[in-house]
């Protein structure tokens, strides 16, 4: 009888069909069953709220901040919700018809916060965090794997999203060829 050999996929933004299957791919030919929890945090509404007030502060260097609406935050964190719920039902949607077990949950804590206690809960066995390439975050060791990685108990792997392992072969993580 095999055991579940849960991963967790800590993911920004939906995964495509090839994502999927090239995380699928990591674990064929396990013995155990083999889950994916993934974790999609909530957009940053506040950040949106900020960056929106300050386009449309922009247009005048003396502009007085005017404190934002609290219907207009209200809206922003909404549509961050439904877009992140989206996103990941996209993903758990992509990963099934690569032909895997997934579950997860939208999570509007620090992203490595909320890995680290679903280690605990899940029983997860390994993290895959799945990015955009951020270089400067990653060159300060600021990024969710670095910080992942000094916080958690199991094995930590970084791929970026959209782009195959040929692709990601040879820039590894932070910056190279400094």
């Amino acid at each position: 009888m095999s055991e579940t050999y849960t991963v967790l996929l800590l993911v920004e933004q939906a995964l495509t069909d090839a994502d999927a299957a090239q995380v699928r791919s990591l674990h064929e030919g396990l013995d155990d069953d083999v889950r994916y929890h993934v974790l999609l945090p909530v957009e940053d509404a506040a950040a949106r709220v900020e960056a929106a007030m300050g386009a449309v502060g922009a247009d005048s260097v003396a502009a007085a901040r005017l404190p934002p609406d609290p219907e207009v935050v209200e809206t922003v964190l909404e549509e961050s919700e439904r877009e992140s719920s989206r996103a990941l039902a996209a993903t758990l949607a992509a990963l099934r018809a690569a032909g895997a077990n997934a579950d997860g949950k939208v999570v509007d804590e620090d992203p490595i916060d909320a890995l680290a206690a679903a280690v605990t809960e899940v029983d997860g066995r390994e993290a895959i965090i799945l990015t955009r390439p951020h270089v400067v975050a990653g060159f300060f060791h600021v990024d969710w794997t670095s910080r992942a990685r000094r916080k958690i108990g199991v094995p930590v792997l970084h791929l970026l999203e959209h782009e195959s392992f040929d692709e990601q072969a040879g820039s590894g993580e932070g910056v190279t060829g400094l």
